[in-house]
Parts: structure tokens; C-alpha cells; sequence
């Protein structure tokens, strides 16, 4: 046993007795058949199989001379702590040219599937003697600080701390000068050292998911950093530092959107945000350091311009300042989930510039089968997004004349004669295909058919100079030999009017075998119909909007642990079966609606009736109903804190929820009255669904959950100046988060024990936990200033940015109500400068 502990630290020592234990009982378990070898050349892995540290124990008693050549050890830290202890303090005297130590935790998951953390809290000191360790994973431990022996380490060059609890790093830190990779990502840290900057190696930093509201200005000196990760964070802004000259070329930045600037100087940088955004800025982009700005938008009809057959794929993103011309154009990367239908159209994105919103070059990158970057080089900055749009083409018609053909429809094209344009413009084609079934049912004709639909616009004079010759492929099934020619139509339409005009009397057409040609002096849309009708202009209006339609259902779910909230929908009819399976486990309600057809960037509402209210508070809510943009690509949800207008104490209330184009109607009618006026898509009702709460019980135990009631304390969060948040947008809120809450807590500040805590309380209880979570938070915050900012924060740190814009939306709907309270009631001087206002004038 001398031999064994030798070397060992007094601490150490004093364990001989449970070490020699150890020793003994770890004869027999480094002898068990089938085991593979534990050491394999220079590799000793311990970390696959139970009871590691007696079994390097037992090595080091036996002074097996292969301990020697020993240079990269795994050993799990899932191990007793006093044990662990005692095992790694006769590394250095036995594992003497080690060059990689990895002792992660993580191996061993809870009841619900989580990684444990391991045991370890600290290092003996005598691990600093291990002269030649590059290489030291402590990742997935609870250390609270860092272990003394690691800034002596001087020949360190990796050091991976990431899912831990440090609040801290020391400043002896930068003492290490051959640190090159340093991994502390979800921790707790809230500052970081100066001496860090003295890292003069250092190459990749990754602090992302910590606390951190501020970097110092000493991180500038980090000269060799070529990666910089600093997600999930409290950071508003960079230092100016880490533009300057120390550092040759500006870092790759990783971003969260929670940090809404950072700066770019001439040396250029690369920079990726959490929300699905990359920006390259090459070098001499700019001349100056300037501030860029950013942010992600929910899609707004206003901000979306979306042509007949347009999709949008991608929320939109601001980039500020607006209209700064770059000296080199900037690379721009936005994630966007591929559209399922993808023949003959394309992803673009689009981009508006004074004030005219166009299409910039795009490339697809391909990241996974379901995720694609749309990447393309911008001049200057404004507003962007991805849409998915029926394949152009385009070509610069000269005063020579040109050929343009389509690249997805064979058989599509356009002649320029010379002498056309006497100034060169440009012309753009889009090709639209028709589904044949579609018509035939639609014009009740077995025979119908008709070619692919054509657009055609161009920029300059609205006419040509001489006749353009434009070709169409014949309706499928249809043949220029023998065909009844009373039985061809041309149908024209100009935009913005939705009408299509017969134009087969007022052209020449030429008939091929294959192709029917024609002869116009300026563009429009264009379509070929082969129909027995002799009044095809209505039904071609018919045609051409259920082209855009899209076949949607609507549901109307309540969650199973608290009815009040319901969670409201509007699916594609494909993903309805899908996503009912993934909510099964939390939401119960009615089926789907009927198949409901819309147009991509319809605007509609649900209202709740018999009854039932909703909470007026919210941003998206005018006289009562919920207002909706669809969008088939995107998500359509809204979740939403209903009441009762009624007594529940006596029984439960049976109400519904009804969709709705247009206005409310006076007579709301009854689901199956509404089922038989139904009259289309031009009708205003789309879909009624029951909604029922249950008659109130009281408050259950503590322990027990909340059940179906809520026994939580009403309160205000935040002032009426400032904005506040009732309990019933807190309950939102909390119905929003579901499995992020852990993060949203930490980052309000919860110690890690608090959540443990709550989980243990409310287990199988996933609302329970997140509302006690939230207003026990709130509780706390009863008269301190800035309680409603720190919760935007954290939900912004959380990559919960639906929600913080939703917060932030019934903020400002409080102010503006507060602030027209105050001039009502005549509290706030007047402002002479402001005319009075029609309404005003009435009062």
C-alpha cells in the first residue's frame, strides 16, 4: 500500500483505508471474461463500463509498466465523489506522459431521458505535475469554480468546461499560454476576467448559454481568435475592442437575437445568429466601424408582398442602418424549411429598396433534407425574407431582338423581333402549370382542358414598338390537326383587376401540330382554354383563384391539464394528422373542421361565442376576435386564456369558437345553421368548434397540481405608465413555453435548485411546473422596477421570440391606453402644436 500512496496529497492520504479497499475488490473486476481490453496501445478507456476508478486503481497497485505509454484516459465521473477523489490523485505519479484527461459525466440519463451530471466538484493539486496534458474535458460535472491545478497547466491547449455550474473564471486563467479551444457553454457565468485577453493563442471561444450581460474590453487583446460563440446571453452589444486592429481578422461571431447589434469594421467578420440568419462581411466592407442591427419579425400583410402564386417561407428579418451602400457586397444566409412542392418553382428572397420590393439572386445551400439556406450578396441593408415563387426568366431584350424561353415549361416562348424596343429592357416570364383533373371538375367537362398559364411583364414603356410573337403548347390532349377551332379561346388578364377577357377574335392565332403562336404589343397574363362553353371568362376566374387556394383545416385544442387555455390553429390539410399526433400527450378537443380553402396572406378571425370570452389584452385582439394571417409554410397558432361571462360554480359551459372572413356577422348562426348557409370561399363563416370549461372546483392541495382551476393570486406585473402584465397574460405566457421554461427560469435569475425543486414537486406535471415557476417568480418581483423588461429578456435569451414580441405588443397596447386615459381625463397638458383630432372633436 506504500507504494500506492505515494506521492498522494495529505487529503489523499488520509483515505489509504478506503483505497486499499478499493484495490481489493477491483482484483476481480479487472478480471471478468469478455470484457474488451481496458488499455489498447496508448488509450486507456474506463468510462464504458462500471467501476472505472477501481479498476485504475487496481492497474496502479500492480505498477503495470503499459501505465507508462499511457497518453489519453477516459474516466466517467458518475463515480462516489470521496473515491473519484482518490483515484485521480495517483494519476500523475503513475500516468506521467498523459496527454489527454477526459472525465465527462453525462453517460447515465434520469427517469425522463436527461443526462446526469457527474460527481465531480473539484481536482487534487497534484494534477498540475502532468507536464505534458494538452487535452481536459470536464464537461457534464458540478463544479461551482474552477479547480485550482488547471492555470498552472501550462502546456494546455484544450480546456472543455461546458455544463457546469460556474458562475466565475479566474484571472489565473491567463496564465495559460498555449490555450487554444476553451468550451464553457451552459454555465452560469455572469463575468468574465480581464486576464482573458492575455490569451494570446486562443482560438475558439464558446460562451454561449451563461448569464452574461457584458464582455470586457480587454477580450480586443484575444489576437489569434478566429471563433467567437456568445448565443444565448444577456449581451445588448460587442465592445468596440473586438474591431480593432489587435485582431487581424474580425472573429466568426455566433450570435442569439437577444443581442440586436454588434459592430463591423474594415477587417470584416462572419457572423451567425440562433434565429436562422449568417452574415459574411468581406474585408473593406466598410471604411468605417459601423453598428449593425437586426431583427426578426413575425410576417405581417404589410410586410409580405406576395404575388398570385407566391409561398412565404421565412419570417422577416430587419438589418439596420437601412439603405448604407457596402464598398463590397455583403453575404446574407437564411434558414428556411423547403416547400413539399418544388417542381417548377423556385426559393428566392426578396428584399425592398426604395420603397419597391424585388428579387435578389439566390442559391440554395443545403444543411439538411429539411432545412436549405437561401444565400445572396446585398448592396445595403432593409427588410428580407424567402419565398417560394413559380420559376422566372428573365433576359435584357436589346433593339436587336432576342429569344426567351421558359427553363420549366419546354415549348414556352417569346420572339423579339428587331426594331422591338429601341432601348434595351428587361423582360421577365413565369410559367404556372394546371392541373387538368381540376378543370375538368370545375367546368363539369369531361374534354376540358387548358395549356400552363403564362406572365409576362416587363420594365420601361408599358408597349413594344413592333409585335411581339408569343408561344403556347396546345391544352394536353388536344392537337392542331383536326381540332374545332370554335372550341379554342385565348383568355387575357391585366392585373391588378382579378377578370379574364375572351381575346380570340382580336388575334391571329397559328396553329402547329403541338403549339398555338400569337401576336401582342405589350404583356399581360395569358391562357389557352379548349372548352365546348362559349362563356369561359367567368370560369377562368374560377380557375385561376383556385389555383391559389390552399386546403386548410382549422382546430380548436384545450389543454388537458387547464381548459382556460386554448390553443387555436390553421393547418395545411396535409400536416392536420401530424400535428394533432404530436399535441395528443398535452391538448385534448373536437376534430379538425371541414376543408376550409384560403389564399396564402389571408387575413381571418376566430371569435369566441356563448359565453365565453377572451382576453382582451392581447395585441392581435380587436372587439373580442383573434385576428390570423395565413401562411401555408409557416406556423398559424394562437394560444389564447379564455373565461366565462357565465356562473360556473353551478355547471360546466358549453360554447364554441367560430372562424370568420370579413366582419361578424349580426346572427351569429348555429353550427349546423352555419354548416347549411355555408356558400364557399366567399362566405364569411369557415368553421365552428365546441369549446367546454368545466364547472369550477376550488383549489386543490398543495402538491397536487393546479388541476383544472387555477389557485393562483391575481396580480400586476410591471406599472400602468410603463406597461403591465395581468395575471391572464402571465398564464399566457406560461402556456407558451412548455419544455423551454427550464431556460427561461435560469435566465430570469432561479437557482438551479429552485427548478430541481419544482420539477420534484410537480412531476408528470408539465403546466404545473411552469406556472409556479412563472408566478412565484412574479411574487417575488411585487414593487421593483423593471420586473416586465427582465422577463422580455430572458425570453429572448430562451430563442423565445414569439412570445417576448407578444409581450411586447401588450406593453404597448397598455401604454397606448394609459396615455389616452391621461388625455381623457385632462391629467396631461395638452400639446398646442398638435391639431385636435376627429376624435377629440366629437368628444
Amino acid at each position: 500500500m506504500a507504494a500506492v500512496a505515494e506521492g498522494l496529497e495529505p487529503e489523499a492520504a488520509a483515505t489509504e483505508d478506503a483505497t486499499q479497499d478499493a484495490v481489493d475488490a477491483a482484483d476481480a473486476v479487472d478480471a471478468e471474461p469478455g470484457d474488451p481490453p481496458l488499455l489498447v496501445g496508448s488509450r486507456l478507456s474506463l468510462d464504458l463500463y462500471p467501476g472505472g476508478c477501481q479498476r485504475l486503481l487496481h492497474l496502479c497497485a500492480r505498477r503495470s509498466p503499459q501505465l507508462l505509454e499511457v497518453q489519453f484516459m477516459q474516466l466517467s465521473s458518475h463515480e462516489d465523489p470521496r473515491l473519484l477523489e482518490t483515484t485521480l490523485a495517483q494519476v500523475p505519479c503513475s500516468l506521467r506522459h498523459l496527454r489527454s484527461l477526459v472525465l465527462r459525466g453525462g453517460q447515465q440519463r434520469d427517469v425522463l431521458g436527461a443526462c446526469l451530471r457527474g460527481s465531480l466538484t473539484t481536482l487534487p493539486a497534484g494534477l498540475s505535475g502532468l507536464t505534458h496534458l494538452a487535452h481536459l474535458d470536464l464537461s457534464f460535472n458540478s463544479l461551482e469554480t474552477l479547480p485550482g491545478c488547471i492555470p498552472q497547466m501550462h502546456g494546455l491547449s484544450t480546456l472543455l468546461l461546458s455544463h457546469n455550474h460556474l458562475s466565475e473564471l479566474p484571472e489565473a486563467l491567463g496564465s495559460l499560454p498555449t490555450l487554444t479551444f476553451l468550451y464553457a457553454t451552459h454555465n452560469c457565468l455572469r463575468t468574465l476576467p480581464k486576464a482573458l485577453g492575455a490569451l494570446s493563442t486562443l482560438q475558439c471561444l464558446d460562451l454561449s448559454q451563461n448569464l452574461l450581460d457584458t464582455l470586457p474590453p480587454e477580450i480586443g487583446g484575444l489576437s489569434s481568435l478566429t471563433e467567437l460563440n456568445l448565443a444565448s446571453n444577456r449581451l445588448q452589444s460587442l465592445p468596440a475592442s473586438l474591431g480593432t486592429p489587435t485582431i487581424p481578422e474580425m472573429p466568426r461571431l455566433f450570435l442569439n437575437s437577444d443581442l440586436d447589434s454588434f459592430l463591423v469594421t474594415p477587417q470584416g467578420c462572419s457572423v451567425t445568429l440562433a434565429c436562422g440568419v449568417r452574415l459574411q462581411f468581406p474585408a473593406g466592407a466598410t471604411a468605417t466601424p459601423v453598428s449593425i442591427r437586426y431583427r426578426l419579425r413575425l410576417p405581417e400583410p404589410r410586410l409580405v408582398p406576395l404575388g398570385p402564386h407566391d409561398s412565404l417561407l421565412s419570417h422577416v428579418l430587419e438589418l439596420q442602418p437601412h439603405g448604407v451602400a457596402f464598398q463590397q457586397e455583403v453575404g446574407l444566409w437564411l434558414l428556411f424549411v423547403p416547400p413539399r412542392a418544388r417542381r417548377c418553382r423556385e426559393v428566392v428572397v426578396r428584399t425592398l429598396t426604395d420603397d419597391n420590393w424585388s428579387d435578389l439572386e439566390t442559391h440554395l445551400e443545403e444543411e439538411t433534407p429539411k432545412r436549405l439556406w437561401a444565400h445572396c450578396q446585398v448592396p445595403h441593408f432593409s427588410w428580407f425574407l424567402v419565398v417560394s415563387r413559380p420559376v422566372s426568366n428573365a433576359c435584357l431584350v436589346p433593339p436587336e431582338g432576342t429569344l426567351l424561353y421558359s427553363s420549366g415549361h419546354p415549348g414556352v416562348k417569346v420572339t423579339f423581333p428587331p426594331g422591338a424596343t429601341d432601348e434595351p429592357r428587361q423582360v421577365y416570364m413565369q410559367v404556372v402549370r394546371v392541373a387538368s383533373g381540376e378543370l375538368r371538375a370545375l367546368l363539369e367537362e369531361p374534354g376540358a382542358a387548358a395549356s400552363p398559364l403564362l406572365c409576362l411583364s416587363q420594365s420601361g414603356p408599358p408597349s413594344f414598338l413592333r409585335p411581339v410573337t408569343v408561344q403556347l403548347p396546345l391544352p394536353p390532349g388536344v392537337t392542331g390537326l383536326g381540332l374545332d377551332r370554335s372550341c379554342l379561346h385565348l383568355l387575357y388578364r391585366t392585373p391588378p383587376e382579378a377578370t379574364w377577357d375572351d381575346i380570340t377574335t382580336q388575334v391571329t392565332l397559328e396553329l402547329t401540330h403541338l403549339y398555338a403562336r400569337f401576336r401582342v404589343t405589350h404583356f399581360s397574363w395569358y391562357w389557352l382554354w379548349y372548352t365546348a362553353k362559349t362563356r369561359v371568362e367567368g370560369l377562368a376566374r374560377k380557375a385561376w383563384e383556385r389555383l391559389r387556394l390552399h386546403r386548410v383545416s382549422l382546430i380548436a385544442l384545450q389543454r388537458r391539464r387547464d381548459p382556460e387555455q386554448v390553443l387555436l390553429q390553421c393547418l395545411p390539410l396535409s400536416k392536420v394528422d401530424a400535428t394533432l399526433r404530436r399535441l395528443l400527450e398535452r391538448y385534448r378537443g373536437p376534430e379538425p373542421s371541414d376543408t376550409v380553402e384560403m389564399f396564402e396572406g389571408e387575413k381571418f378571425f376566430a371569435a369566441f361565442e356563448k359565453g365565453i370570452d377572451v382576453d382582451a389584452d392581447r395585441p392581435d385582439c380587436v372587439q373580442g376576435r383573434v385576428c390570423f394571417v395565413f401562411y401555408s409554410h409557416l406556423k398559424n397558432v394562437k394560444e389564447v386564456y379564455v373565461t366565462t361571462t357565465l356562473d360556473r360554480q353551478a355547471q360546466a359551459v358549453r360554447g364554441q369558437v367560430s372562424f370568420y372572413r370579413g366582419a361578424v356577422p349580426e346572427d351569429v348562426p348555429e353550427e349546423a345553421e352555419a354548416a347549411r348557409h355555408r356558400k364557399g370561399t366567399d362566405s364569411p363563416w369557415m368553421a365552428t368548434l365546441p369549446i367546454k370549461l368545466p364547472r369550477l372546483r376550488g383549489s386543490k392541495a398543495p402538491g397536487q397540481g393546479q388541476g383544472t382551476s387555477l389557485s393562483l393570486a391575481p396580480l400586476n406585473l410591471g406599472d400602468a405608465e410603463t406597461g403591465f402584465l395581468t395575471q391572464s397574460n402571465l398564464l399566457n405566457v406560461a402556456g407558451r413555453l412548455g419544455p423551454d421554461w427550464p431556460a427561461v427560469a435560469l435566465h430570469l435569475g432561479m437557482p438551479y435548485r429552485e427548478l430541481q425543486r419544482i420539477r420534484h414537486e410537480f412531476r408528470d406535471d408539465l403546466d404545473g411546473q411552469i406556472r409556479h415557476m412563472l408566478f412565484s417568480w412574479a411574487e417575488r418581483q411585487a414593487g421593483q422596477p423593471g420586473a416586465v423588461g427582465r422577463l422580455v429578456q430572458a425570453l429572448e435569451q430562451s430563442d423565445r421570440l414569439d412570445v417576448a414580441e407578444e409581450v411586447r405588443a401588450v406593453l404597448e397596447l397598455g401604454r397606448q391606453k394609459y396615455e389616452d386615459s391621461i388625455q381623457r381625463t385632462g391629467l396631461a397638458p395638452p400639446d398646442p402644436s398638435a391639431s385636435p383630432s376627429p376624435e377629440s372633436a366629437q368628444a
